[in-house]
Parts: structure tokens; sequence; C-alpha cells
């Protein structure tokens, strides 16, 4: 017994080491500008033959690959350019943001996506608020222009997919959360409560039909936009089952309510994010450095990829979380945990994955792709978390 009780106490002193480790922000942003000039460098190699490639996004099968703009992931790594200005404050970054921005620029007629908040607001968004140049506000607003195209007022709200017409008449996916900062944004620059109205439809619909009771959210909601918006399907079509909670959904959801709580003050946005704050970090699957497997309900848990980008998200969005609610203790202690996971244990060897900066993330594993692999949206949300950490 007093053998029992030692190896437990051994345990609790290994978490509470874990727990009070604080990441070196300096240390990490210095390693990940080193990797990011060896990505640049590989992305203008690989330009010179295909110059419509605008943006780096995964390493699959050792080959890097690179996008066009119309790519969903293309805004995130001008986006990060962003971050390093806005950590060193070095023109050199500030020069390199601008010039990879300006390539997903017409991204904002593009009314066939929902990404174009990840897409425009990402680098365009963070251009502005660096920058306060007026043509990236434009771009903003012509972006929410685009978006709100595809919201329909019967279902309330936006709609994700237009591919897959065999599978779902209008599918809606927890992603959908994040592009809503977009719309608020550009209430914000044009005084057109119109985008604020629809994204607070968005939001309310989604907390209405998405999330079970425990808090963990489906990916896929179908509707019926001919029947008062009657609910065809709940599905997770990149999770384990339509009834698992793929890991990086669950992250999409808490930021995307965190941000909604910030722009609206909405008692119910915060509540909501509290709720899926706790369904994560209560998890008993997660293993003890914090970074979660790709889904929750993977029964062939722990010989599954686990997925860094989720862990970014994540932790990215407990930072912010903080400082809205009463856990705010919970959830810095949580997200200084993560973030030093992240910062020790994910991160590429210097030079390798042709720059990019974490590696074991998770794209979509029913489809066999990008499974443990480095991809460009772990990386910008993992610059984010630096920077708010030490806010």
């Amino acid at each position: 017994m007093k053998q029992k009780i030692q190896i437990l106490s051994l345990m609790l002193l290994s978490f509470n080491v874990v727990k009070a480790q604080k990441t070196d922000v300096a240390k990490a942003f210095a390693s990940a500008e080193k990797q990011t000039i060896v990505l640049i460098k590989n992305v203008d190699s690989a330009r010179k033959d295909k110059p419509n490639l605008v943006s780096p996004r995964t390493v699959e099968k050792g080959a890097f690959k690179m996008v066009v703009s119309k790519d969903w992931t293309s805004g995130f790594f001008p986006a990060e350019l962003w971050y390093f200005y806005q950590y060193t404050k070095d023109k050199k970054w500030l020069d390199l943001a601008k010039k990879y921005t300006e390539d997903i620029k017409k991204e904002q007629f593009n009314r066939g996506t929902h990404d174009l908040g990840f897409m425009i607001y990402c680098p365009f968004g963070n251009g502005y608020k660096l920058t306060k140049d007026t043509a990236y506000r434009s771009v903003i607003v012509q972006a929410a222009k685009s978006l709100s195209t595809r919201f329909n007022k019967t279902a309330g709200v936006l709609k994700s997919w237009d591919h897959n017409g065999d599978k779902w008449k209008y599918p809606v996916i927890i992603d959908n959360m994040m592009n809503l900062e977009l719309l608020f944004e550009a209430t914000k620059f044009t005084g057109d409560s119109s985008f604020y109205k629809i994204a607070i439809s968005h939001a309310d619909n989604t907390i209405k039909n998405h999330f079970r009771p425990d808090f963990s959210s489906y990916h896929v909601i179908d509707y019926d936009t001919t029947q008062n918006g009657k609910i065809l399907q709940k599905l997770t079509a990149q999770g384990y089952a339509n009834e698992s909670a793929w890991a990086r959904g669950q992250a999409w959801a808490l930021y995307g309510y965190t941000m909604c709580f910030r722009e609206t003050k909405k008692q119910a946005y915060l509540a909501q994010a509290d709720g899926i704050a706790n369904f994560i970090l209560s998890s008993k699957i997660t293993p003890e450095d914090g970074i979660p497997y790709w889904d929750y309900n993977d029964p062939q848990i722990p010989n599954v990829s686990r997925d860094a980008s989720a862990a970014s998200i994540t932790v990215s969005a407990l930072y912010e979380l903080a400082k809205y609610s009463k856990n705010s203790k919970k959830y810095k202690s949580a997200a200084d945990k993560i973030l030093y996971s992240l910062s020790t244990k994910y991160v590429s060897k210097p030079g390798e994955n042709y720059g990019f900066i974490l590696e074991h993330s998770t794209g979509h594993r029913p489809a066999k792709s990008e499974i443990d692999v480095p991809i460009n949206y772990a990386d910008y949300y993992y610059l984010e978390a630096l920077l708010r950490s030490k806010n």
C-alpha cells in the first residue's frame, strides 16, 4: 500500500512540475523565425515552376505541398508573417507579410466558400491591425459581403460546403464559427449591422443544433432550407464516427464562442465557451502533455495520431477565454501546460519539415489525408498562442 501511495505521489508531483513550467516565448519565437526563413525559401523555389501556388500547406509522404489562393488554408502563411512582424517589429517581416498577403487578395470576391475568415481575415485582419492600411479594410468588407451571400434566412446559418450534394443538402460545419469574426469586423468598419446580425444568427443556431449535452460538437449539421430549417442529419465527416468528438472540431468551437463573446458580450456565448473548455480539459483520454488524439472516441487510442493543430487552436482560445471567465486560473494553467508541450515536444528539428514549425498534426484521417504531419494552421495558431501568452 505504501508503495502505491509513493507511486501516486510521484505521478502528482510529475503533473505539477509539467503544469508549472512556462514557455520561453523569446526562445520559441527565435526558433520559429529560423524555421520560417527555411519555409520561405522553399515557397519561393516551388513558385518558380508553379507561380499559381501561393501558400505552403503541409508535408505529406515526404513531399512539400503548396496550394492555390482558393484553398481554405491559403491565408495562414501570410498571416504567420504578420505575427512575426508584430513580435519583432522588424521591417523584414513587414515587407514579407505584405508581399505574400497580396497573393490572396482576389479571394475577397469568392462566393463559393465559407472559409473567407481563414483566407482573408487572418492575413488582412492582422495586416490592418498592424498598419491601419485602408486598402486592407476594403478587402475585409468585400470578403464579408461575399460570405454573407451564403446565409439562408430560413435555416438562419451560413452554408459551409457546396460539394457532395448527394450526401447532404445544406451542410454547416463547426469550423464555420471561425469565419464570423470577419462579419463582426465588417460591421465595425461600415456601421452596417447586417453582417453582425448574420453572425449572431449563425452562432445562436449553432449552439441550438451542433452540440450534445456534454458540450461536445458534431462536425456537420445538414439543414432543410425548405422546411423551417429542419435538421436532416447530424454527422462527423472528419472524425471517427458521427457520434464521436473530433478533436479539431472541439477546438474550433471553443475558439469561435470565445471570440463571439468578445465581440458581443452575450453571456450565452461565454457559457458555451466555458462548457466546451470543460469538455476538453476534463477528458480522461487526452495524454498528460495535453495534446489530444485526433478524435476523443477512436477505439484504437493510444495507437492513433495526435493533433497538434487542435492543441494550438485550443491553447490560443484558452488564453483569451482566461480574460473573461471566472475559471481564469484554470484556463491559464492549462494553456501554459499545453503551450510548453508544443514548444518542447512538437516542434520540428531545425531545418526539417521544409520549414514548418510544428509537427504531429492530423488533417483528415478518415480520408487518409494529412496524418501525423506539419500543417500551416497549426503553426499559425501556435504563434498566436505565443503572443497571447505574453499578455
